[in-house]
């Protein structure tokens, strides 16, 4: 099992397992009483941003407080709340007297995107290539096994979620709170563009490019970083302009309100 980053993350989580498995890695040995409107926050800016992350919010897409009220069966305060610290996190925008959205990003934003990400995914992988033990190896393997089995069931919203899983994973096995940190903050601008301008409007990640990945890294430095690169690369090249498409605020959080039975509670 890959071990739980005990780094608050300063930008973005990469997902509600991230972020409720740090919430509970922090846990006091006496814990407080509950906080029903910190709850309840955490409770909707995870939703929230696992939907952007998934793909069930649009680049561009509006959220209104009321709707989103009613939604979560929370107040306002609560909401605007939630929406803040997205904001924050530089998942969602916050425009003066219009309210909250989902970032539209550009092409030429997708550019600096993935320069980032080469600059910090290349060298993580340049590191770790030959390096890894047996068991990281597995977790590896069992991330991507489970996002191809995801691919191949059609469950595109788990087959996003792992892929990003993946690229967080590797990061964390590397060490370096700061590159993590940096990756949770290019995660979610990906998948938006992805969202926006890839093709066919899939995956972030072609799965079996993470087993191509994972056969690299036992094999060195150079071809981890190698196939890293163009990885990146091809992710990179996928993306064309193409119309967003939008969903009813309603559908979008189906899956918040009927979790899978994949899934338990907790996660």
């Amino acid at each position: 099992m890959v071990r739980p980053n005990v780094q608050a993350p300063a930008l973005t989580r990469a997902s509600e397992h991230f972020l409720y498995c740090r919430m509970t890695s922090h846990a006091p040995a006496v814990k407080p009483a509950p906080d029903a409107d910190a709850t309840a926050t955490d409770r909707v800016y995870a939703a929230i941003y696992r939907a952007v992350l998934e793909h069930r919010l649009a680049p561009g897409e509006w959220l209104r407080e009321t709707e989103l009220a009613t939604e979560f069966d929370v107040s306002r305060t609560v909401v605007r709340q939630a929406l803040q610290r997205l904001a924050q996190d530089q998942v969602i925008e916050l425009r003066h007297n219009r309210g909250a959205r989902v970032p539209l990003p550009s092409l030429e934003d997708a550019a600096h995107v993935f320069e980032a990400r080469r600059i910090v995914e290349c060298e993580v992988a340049r590191r770790l290539g030959g390096g890894l033990s047996p068991s990281q190896l597995e977790a590896l393997s069992t991330i991507a096994q489970a996002e191809i089995a995801a691919d191949q069931r059609g469950d595109r919203a788990e087959a996003i979620r792992l892929s990003g899983e993946f690229h967080q994973a590797l990061t964390r096995m590397h060490g370096n709170p700061v590159f993590d940190r940096l990756l949770n903050g290019l995660l979610p601008t990906t998948s938006l563009l992805m969202a926006r301008f890839k093709v066919d409007g899939g995956q972030v990640c072609v799965a079996h490019r993470h087993v191509d990945l994972i056969s690299a890294l036992t094999q060195g430095s150079t071809q981890a970083a190698a196939e890293m690169r163009k990885h990146l690369a091809e992710l990179e090249r996928s993306l064309v302009n193409a119309p967003v498409r939008s969903r009813r605020l309603r559908d979008a959080f189906s899956a918040y309100r009927e979790p899978s039975s994949s899934e338990s509670p907790a996660t």
